[in-house]
């Protein structure tokens, strides 16, 4: 981590947004939507799914990127490029754009802070006011605080604000 740069949590929803940035290319731009923080749908069906570790100072991040091929008979849907009826793209070539998106995204991240890309990851995700549950919390999307963790307002009227867990689209 470098001094000043956004706290290392928020990097998953940078590599959401060079996700759906290098997928796009591939499927059309308003084809895939965000799920927070870090999954990439086709409509209800699950397309990818990053995972972030740190290790001491590092942070690694997993991409698994359905192209070609997806599971099936899982609790959740989950698609591919291919079965959406896109061509699949080959997995180098992928890599290269994603490994591109990445680095602009860091460096944007890094030069101007979670801003940029808290907006870009809002703009590519589910819409607000959309249906959820989190953490047994159900309740609208109200979008992202300021340090990228989730906002579901409540029945009652109240906000809750999410920084962990598994996000369920209604």
């Amino acid at each position: 981590m470098h001094a000043g740069e956004p706290e290392p949590a928020t990097l998953a929803l940078v590599a959401a947004v060079a996700l759906e940035e290098a997928a796009s290319a591939y499927a059309g731009l308003g084809m895939l939507r965000l799920k927070w923080p870090n999954d990439l749908m086709a409509g209800p069906a699950k397309l990818a799914g990053i995972l972030l570790e740190r290790i001491g100072d590092a942070v690694v991040i997993g991409f698994g990127v359905n192209l070609a091929h997806h599971p099936e008979n899982l609790d959740r849907p989950t698609a591919s490029l291919a079965s959406l009826g896109f061509a699949a793209p080959d997995p180098g070539s992928f890599l290269v754009d994603l490994a591109e998106a990445l680095s602009r995204w860091i460096g944007r991240w890094r030069g101007e802070g979670l801003d940029p890309v808290r907006t870009r990851w809002l703009e590519r995700a589910h819409p607000i006011g959309s249906a959820l549950t989190a953490n047994g919390a159900e309740g609208l999307f109200e979008g992202l605080d300021p340090q990228g963790a989730l906002l579901i307002r409540r029945a009652d009227g109240s906000v809750e604000t999410i920084r962990a867990g598994d996000v369920f689209l209604a």
